[in-house]
């Protein structure tokens, strides 16, 4: 295990973009250079990233997600058979005096899925190629599109799918595809980003669940089954995690509430190879959950530095928190990580590049401390 992920010291996904290259898509997006001016100036972007992260000791290397807008729509908007619309005035996420945007961008399934000519199969084979270490490709979860914080009808064309079985079917399609070709793009270790099962987590979000009519813990054991299936069409060479997010926007977030309504089933019976969880604050609530990690090879990923401020964490209570939880699940089954990515959406979280990197090598640092095979 100490050869693929999750690594003892790891990172989420996405990265601070450098304000140059915020400025250039924003050239883009007004016309202003074309796409192949802009995939060189990406091209040297993700060069110095990657260059960046092998120098601090990370052995999972991604892009920064440098080449998307929003973690997960800019995913679901390159799929076939789905399309983006626009619904009503985006939520306010806690700790933040703005919208996401005026409008909430959705992706919406119109049709049969299909991912064999979607971007980031090019995107991971541009990151395969030009890093030492392990690739790591992040998108979200299938089960996204059926989102536990709306109507599942809201997401579909209702004429092509008469019930959330078929549109189950398609998603277990569609991202099957999609593991295939990232695997024969030279992807080795692919990351589900998750925040429905953080959704599942947050008392008041189960009771508007119930509220419309529908049961948090039957939709549990239907993700649970999506998502094996999926999981279920990787090589035996490719690992595959999940990040389970409570929202990261601008340094703000959207539920909380620990993981005990969920803990059992999640760590359980879905058949990751790893899960990265999010401990950086009390919403998080204690390790205790831990408990239900089956002893094996399944690593639970720590997720004790926030990415949401720039303070650099004391390294005696990180290795303090670090026992803590060892007292429910094996020290040889945890890691280390930062608790989310830096920048879910380009414009990233409230922190500069400086203190990313503290934090990331800080994590990298920690890691070595305390496991022998770091």
């Amino acid at each position: 295990m100490a050869n693929r992920g999750p690594f003892r010291a790891d990172q989420v996904g996405s990265l601070l973009r450098p304000n140059a290259l915020l400025v250039m898509r924003e050239r883009h997006a007004n016309g202003q250079i074309s796409d192949g001016e802009l995939r060189e100036i990406e091209n040297e972007a993700i060069d110095d990233v990657i260059r960046k992260q092998e120098a601090i000791g990370l052995k999972a290397v991604t892009d920064g997600e440098f080449r998307r807008e929003n973690w997960s729509l800019d995913f679901f908007a390159e799929l076939q058979g789905t399309e983006v619309v626009e619904m009503a005035l985006a939520p306010r996420a806690h700790g933040s005096a703005e919208p996401i945007s005026n409008v909430l961008k959705v992706a919406r399934l119109k049709g049969p899925l299909s991912a064999t000519d979607h971007p980031m199969i090019e995107h991971v084979r541009y990151l395969t190629d030009h890093t030492t270490q392990t690739a790591k490709l992040t998108i979200p979860c299938p089960t996204m599109v059926t989102s536990a914080s709306r109507d599942w009808r809201q997401a579909v064309n209702s004429d092509v799918f008469a019930d959330l079985d078929a549109v189950f079917d398609a998603l277990r399609s569609g991202y099957r595809q999609f593991v295939q070709a990232a695997y024969d793009a030279g992807c080795r270790y692919l990351q589900l980003d998750d925040v429905n099962m953080a959704y599942l987590c947050d008392p008041s979000m189960r009771e508007a669940i119930k509220a419309r009519g529908d049961d948090p813990d039957v939709m549990l054991g239907q993700w649970i089954a999506v998502l094996n299936d999926v999981l279920s069409a990787r090589p035996a060479d490719m690992t595959m995690t999940t990040h389970i997010c409570r929202g990261n926007f601008k340094s703000s977030w959207f539920a909380q509430g620990g993981y005990e309504p969920i803990a059992e089933r999640l760590l359980g019976e879905l058949d990751y190879d790893g899960f990265f969880l999010e401990y950086d604050s009390d919403r998080a609530g204690g390790f205790e959950p831990l408990r239900f990690l089956p002893k094996g090879n399944k690593r639970v990923v720590l997720g004790l530095m926030t990415t949401k401020t720039g303070a650099l964490e004391d390294r005696d209570l990180i290795r303090r928190r670090v026992e803590q939880a060892s007292a429910f699940a094996a020290l040889d089954q945890l890691c280390l990580s930062p608790q989310c990515g830096f920048a879910s959406h380009e414009h990233g979280n409230l922190l500069s590049q400086d203190e990313q990197w503290d934090k990331l090598g800080q994590a990298v640092d920690l890691a070595a401390e305390i496991w022998a095979d770091a």
